[in-house]
């Protein structure tokens, strides 16, 4: 991989600059409204965040973040499209957290890459703007091209964290059994960005209909999305039922989870319990801009984050 320092060195001149630059502060992105296919019964105590699915907004970066309760779940493949890595299905209990209900804006990135938290994204381009990143008129798309590094930067910027996969999971499953977050109803295009129905990335929260159980957006295509966990294909089978925090040591190449599936998946690639394994960051290399150091990125593959 070729150094980028130039590159990135030079845009960080330019966002101060364009038309997403100067002063700029988080402001609320308008959304369609999200009709989520069952209202989750659980509630959870006042001081721990409210009702399931009650909504707060960062103040860092505009970010609107959804409350999921204390809760069990089922977790795991349990449709005919299931694969090995995604079995046994099991029960799993998780602590209320608070999740994104959006994916990380370009706008949002760029707030970090002006304040000196994040480094801009790899490329600015996406799979089919040769004009992205740095483009206005993108502002409220998913930032692509980030490697797992970068996605931890920004969510510790902001105040958050990465999600974990049992923590990804949950917000896009509920506690039910559903295959997708909208139900177990085939996907079309009018529940998210997949199957090349648009071929690139859409503005965030553009799909309405395909909301989960808890109001949270694009948890099935638009950018796959990086977890905090490490990738185990065998996992589940070691029986972590009580928060999991994924495996804890690496595995060959630093890999990690990604999940959600992209704009280019297929149905089966975009159910809830579909795992990835991408190679991650690893952040004691010495050269930082080595592949060693940066893992993989892609055009497909943005982020998300949660917070206690």
């Amino acid at each position: 991989m070729k150094k980028l320092f130039p590159i990135l060195m030079a845009l960080v001149l330019l966002l101060s600059a364009c038309q997403l630059g100067g002063q700029a502060e988080p402001t609320a992105i308008p959304l369609p409204t999200a009709f989520p296919t069952n209202t989750p019964s659980a509630n959870a105590p006042a001081e721990q965040g409210g009702e399931a699915g009650s909504e707060r907004a960062s103040s860092v970066d505009g970010m609107p973040q959804v409350f999921i309760p204390d809760g069990t779940f089922r977790m795991g493949g349990m449709d005919s499209d299931v694969k090995k890595d995604e079995q046994p299905d099991h029960n799993v209990t998780l602590k209320g957290f608070w999740m994104d209900k959006l994916e990380v804006t370009n706008a949002m990135y760029t707030l970090c890459a002006q304040a000196g938290g994040c480094e801009p994204p790899q490329r600015l381009n996406s799979e089919g703007r040769e004009s992205y990143f740095n483009n206005a008129e993108f502002s409220d798309y998913p930032v692509v091209y980030v490697t797992w590094g970068q996605a931890l930067d920004y969510c510790k910027w902001a105040g958050r964290r990465l999600p974990t996969e049992a923590e990804w999971e949950r917000a896009a499953r509920g506690d039910d059994f559903r295959t997708y977050p909208w139900g177990d109803d085939r996907p079309d295009s009018s529940r998210g960005n997949f199957n090349y129905f648009v071929g690139d990335t859409t503005r965030v929260g553009n799909f309405p209909a395909g909301a989960s159980p808890f109001g949270i957006l694009d948890m099935s295509g638009n950018v796959a999305e990086w977890v905090n966990d490490y990738y185990d294909s065998d996992y589940y089978s070691q029986g972590v039922t009580m928060n999991p925090p994924g495996p804890s040591s690496r595995s060959k190449f630093f890999n990690r989870v990604v999940r959600g599936g992209s704009f280019q998946d297929a149905f089966m690639d975009v159910r809830v319990s579909k795992r990835s394994s991408v190679r991650g960051s690893n952040l004691d290399a010495s050269d930082i801009y080595s592949e060693d150091y940066l893992g993989e990125f892609s055009p497909k593959i943005g982020f998300r984050c949660a917070s206690d």
